[in-house]
């Protein structure tokens, strides 16, 4: 096998166990190819968060298999962990390694003997899945092209989650949590800093690094000495579950400008009931509180939630009382899902089923109301000067607080600028001057 190609799916940590992947391949001698259709060896790096993203990982195995029958395909990732035997009878896969030996991947590789495996006229890929809580290994590698842009690199100090929320598989296939020591926080971002000016923390549960046994740091505690001790001009954080929003962390964001002035903080619903269900360890009034205190702190901060619509159980009533919750809020931008099945989860056994026809319906009435509060938000920054780096993608640019900017003038990316903003684009701003051609 001399050429590999590494396909991810899902979110930002699935990219940094894929950019971890891809650099011990290159270092166990493999030649990394842009392309499906010229590697030896192709790795599918997957997630398992919704009945779509497992079918988009069958689609495309079928389709290497296809356009590749000669290449060996290695399955990997969360729907590896959940359903290995599922994968390992799809034609064409040689093997299905699960989180919890996702690290040994090289090794494996090494050792494999050419020719997938079968028994009788059963097709049976090479299964290597254990105890995803036994798990101890940290793989991650700094993800260089995060969105496509190659200007703001993500880089995953957490993973796992001891969270049991009804409806998640996550925890199943990501184990307990555990973060990246602080001395390699430091040294991984001290390098990044070099070569770009915007750097974006993340994890499956990132409020919860530092909270192994026997640790006394914790998040803010980090980001002070990333801050104290590098030289990169903007951290950003993704996704924080609300009540990691501590005082401490929300005032060191207002107060050090080298920070990103945005709040994520996954909802799942404004109704306490359906919270309830969901088993989230917070009500309706604890989030408020700490949504209205970021704002207080950081006025002009990109405040964002993750909503579920359509959880069983979730009566008209329900979905009106989080509608309401999240219209009182000062969102800046939702993101909204739909309610999905997945099997192993509470929820899944659940009979209080909502038909998918009422699910759409919530999904877009909340997208509607989640444009409607964006396109105030980014209303409101017309004729203030925001600062933002330049993107990969000719003439856009980044602010701070989380808006695209169309740039009056090309400027060369991974550069920190201060824009005045003239006016609005469909989806996000656009600098004062006359655009150029």
């Amino acid at each position: 096998m001399g050429k590999f190609f590494v396909q991810n799916f899902g979110c930002r940590a699935t990219q940094a166990d894929g950019a971890a992947l891809e650099s011990s391949l290159a270092a166990g001698g493999l030649l990394q190819t842009g392309e499906r259709s010229t590697a030896d060896l192709v790795v599918l790096n997957t997630c398992t968060v919704t009945v779509a993203a497992d079918e988009d990982v069958r689609q495309t195995i079928r389709r290497v298999h296809r356009e590749n029958p000669a290449a060996r395909i290695l399955v990997t990732g969360c729907y590896a962990q959940r359903a290995p035997q599922e994968l390992a009878a799809m034609p064409g896969v040689e093997w299905v390694v699960g989180n919890s030996h996702k690290h040994a991947i090289p090794e494996l590789i090494a050792l494999a003997p050419a020719g997938a495996p079968y028994h009788g006229n059963i097709h049976l890929g090479d299964i290597h899945v254990g105890d995803i809580f036994a798990q101890q290994a940290f793989l991650s590698a700094p993800v260089e092209d995060a969105s496509g842009d190659r200007t703001r690199p993500n880089l995953k100090i957490q993973d796992g989650c001891n969270n049991r929320c009804s409806f998640c598989i996550i925890p199943f296939v990501r184990g307990r949590s555990r973060g990246m020591p602080a001395d390699e926080v430091v040294t991984q971002v001290g390098r990044l800093a070099a070569r770009y000016r915007e750097v974006v923390l993340t994890g499956i549960n990132l409020g919860r690094w530092g909270r192994e046994p026997g640790s006394t740091l914790r998040l803010a505690g980090l980001l002070r000495r990333v801050l104290d001790e590098t030289a990169i001009e903007r951290l950003r954080l993704s996704s924080v579950e609300p009540m990691d929003f501590s005082d401490e962390l929300l005032e060191l964001m207002a107060a050090r400008t080298r920070i990103a002035p945005h709040v994520h903080a996954p909802l799942q619903s404004g109704s306490d009931r359906i919270l309830r269900r969901m088993h989230r360890k917070y009500r309706p009034r604890h989030y408020a509180d700490r949504i209205l205190k970021a704002r207080r702190l950081m006025p002009d901060a990109a405040i964002g939630a993750d909503v579920m619509v359509g959880f069983p159980g979730e009566a008209d009533a329900d979905f009106e009382e989080s509608r309401q919750f999240i219209d009182q809020l000062p969102f800046t931008y939702l993101h909204v899902f739909t309610y999905s099945e997945r099997p192993g989860t509470p929820a899944a056994e659940d009979p209080l089923a909502v038909p998918m026809p009422v699910r759409k319906e919530r999904n877009r009435v909340l997208r509607e109301l989640g444009e409607r509060k964006n396109r105030e938000f980014r209303q409101s920054m017309v004729g203030r000067t925001l600062s933002a780096v330049t993107l990969h993608e000719p003439g856009a640019a980044l602010t701070g607080n989380f808006l695209k900017v169309q740039l009056a003038s090309l400027r060369s990316p991974n550069l920190m600028a201060d824009l005045r903003i003239g006016g609005l684009t469909r989806d996000g701003l656009r600098e004062a001057g006359p655009i150029f051609a």
